[in-house]
């Protein structure tokens, strides 16, 4: 399975950079793509990112997890990419595997693909998660859908979709690798 993580202008980038690299140890083939024509993506701190591929260039086939990093206007930038947005109704439609961290959710609850689950988003954006059960964990995984709160848990986040897909122990490992708590 691979992980395609989607940057636009003014993503998260702990929540961005913190789960490639985890994904990475983990072994999970993990691709950055840029939704626009071009490799540089500028984050919310003014870090920029070499994505991996464009969009436009990535070929979505196989088994593969959507990953959204949040930020704003990063999230709104997402969100206002078309292409996009199919690929992810058509991914959720077949039971592909999607997160969201942060503002991210309100993507997935717009789209009304968290009706009826439970989910999590960074305080404020929660109006946006139409027709889910709000929790108050910082980590939510419902069927297919993961969603976390804020970039404080991006790591973790990540070890928990590398429990999913890896496997516990791998999770464990990089855990205890990296000396996280």
């Amino acid at each position: 399975m691979k992980i395609y993580i989607f940057l636009a202008e003014g993503f998260e980038e702990i929540e961005a950079i913190a789960p490639i690299d985890i994904f990475r140890r983990a072994g999970i083939e993990t691709i950055s793509v840029s939704i626009y024509d071009h490799l540089q993506v500028l984050g919310a701190h003014n870090i920029i990112i070499n994505a991996d591929n464009t969009f436009k260039k990535t070929d979505f086939s196989g088994e593969f997890l959507i990953y959204l990093p949040g930020g704003m206007p990063g999230t709104t930038n997402l969100e206002k990419h078309e292409e996009l947005l199919k690929l992810i109704l058509k991914h959720a439609e077949n039971g592909g595997k999607i997160a969201a961290i942060c503002a991210a959710p309100l993507i997935l609850g717009k789209l009304n693909l968290l009706q009826g689950k439970t989910a999590i988003c960074y305080p404020g954006y929660e109006n946006y998660l139409y027709g889910s059960k709000l929790s108050s964990s910082k980590i939510v995984k419902t069927e297919n859908i993961f969603t976390a709160k804020a970039a404080g848990v991006a790591i973790k986040f990540a070890l928990q979709i590398v429990a999913e897909i890896k496997g516990t122990k791998i999770a464990e490992q990089i855990q205890q690798d990296i000396f996280l708590d």
